[in-house]
């Protein structure tokens, strides 16, 4: 017996889209005006608007039972999109390198295609470790975002710690998401009597 999912239209799953809609808004935002403190501040308030849809999202969705299919993937797709654009943004108005937005990308974007794979199986929602890397890249990117050079020297050693740490807990928390799809692989492939 399989229980009906709510519509896919409903208030969590606006808040997933919207966070998607300001993607671009964001990126033209940090990259057309990269030297200009007022528009570094904007691009801040803009990630940090939508990055705020995450968490707001997710309670909508648990609270009202509003939790879908469709809103456990692309929530997950929506952050990716928001923190890599922050990502490469930075790297591309040279404040962060290459190297550390290639590791974080390969990471994020190897484990989302990962779990499109196991939808044959099954849908495999963030796990903690995955909401709390999330938490701490979006701690760390909102440090970077107004503008390394224009910080002071503390608080420049602030965001590259918190930087350090989110890299660390991104690397980290691909493990269990790898375990998890070799589980549910092999229990998709045993209930269809393919092992």
């Amino acid at each position: 017996m399989t229980t009906e999912q709510p519509s896919r239209l409903n208030p969590a799953n606006a808040l997933t889209l919207l966070r998607i809609v300001l993607v671009p808004v964001f990126a033209w935002m940090l990259l057309s005006h990269p030297d200009d403190l007022w528009w570094r501040l904007a691009s801040t308030a803009v990630f940090g608007l939508a990055i705020a849809t995450d968490a707001l999202d997710g309670r909508i969705a648990r609270k009202y039972n509003l939790i879908t299919d469709f809103g456990k993937l692309w929530d997950s797709i929506a952050d990716k999109a928001l923190t890599g654009m922050a990502f490469i943004g930075l790297s591309i108005v040279g404040e962060l390198p290459w190297w550390i937005t290639a590791l974080v990308l390969a990471r994020e974007w190897g484990i989302t295609w990962m779990r499109v794979a196991m939808l044959k199986y099954g849908v495999m929602a963030a796990n903690a470790g995955g909401k709390l890397k999330t938490v701490l890249q979006s701690i760390a990117l909102l440090l970077f975002l107004p503008g390394l050079p224009l910080m002071p020297s503390w608080l420049q050693w602030i965001a590259w710690f918190a930087m350090a740490l989110a890299v660390a807990v991104t690397l980290i928390t691909a493990v269990p998401y790898v375990r998890e799809a070799l589980a549910l692989r092999q229990a998709g492939r045993a209930a269809a009597g393919q092992s």
